[in-house]
């Protein structure tokens, strides 16, 4: 039996980016390569991935944060999810946005992208206050 190659991954790049309509195919646009995020109203922030060959394949993404709490006063949990691979020629952007009270956004935000259970990306953004 042939051995089925291992996707390509690329981290393209990183930083901040235009705000991200999640209704549309288009991605966000770069704005500025840098892992020093101002925490401002509305900053989008976080990396694009060039992916080859992987269609059918399933990412899992996590985001961990600085401690915040959720909606009920406890610490919120990393930001986790999947998303499949929907073609060969692939572009995958994982990332976030600041919200109110923005002053406990502040801190490392550590991107990680995992497939087939191993760890393609990962990228540390400090988010400070302006």
């Amino acid at each position: 039996m042939p051995k089925r190659k291992r996707p390509q991954v690329e981290l393209y790049s990183y930083g901040i980016y235009s705000a991200w309509d999640r209704t549309s195919k288009d991605l966000p646009k770069l704005q500025e390569i840098t892992t020093e995020i101002p925490v401002t109203p509305e900053v989008e922030f976080g990396y694009v991935l060039k992916i080859k060959g992987g269609k059918g394949e399933v990412l899992d993404f996590e985001i961990v944060h600085p401690p915040f709490p959720d909606s009920n006063g406890n610490p919120a949990p990393p930001f986790t999810g999947q998303v499949v691979i929907n073609s060969n020629d692939w572009e995958f952007f994982l990332g976030d946005t600041v919200w109110e009270p923005y002053e406990n956004k502040a801190g490392d935000w550590i991107l990680v992208t995992r497939l087939q259970g191993k760890e393609v990306a990962r990228k540390t953004l400090r988010l400070y206050l302006a």
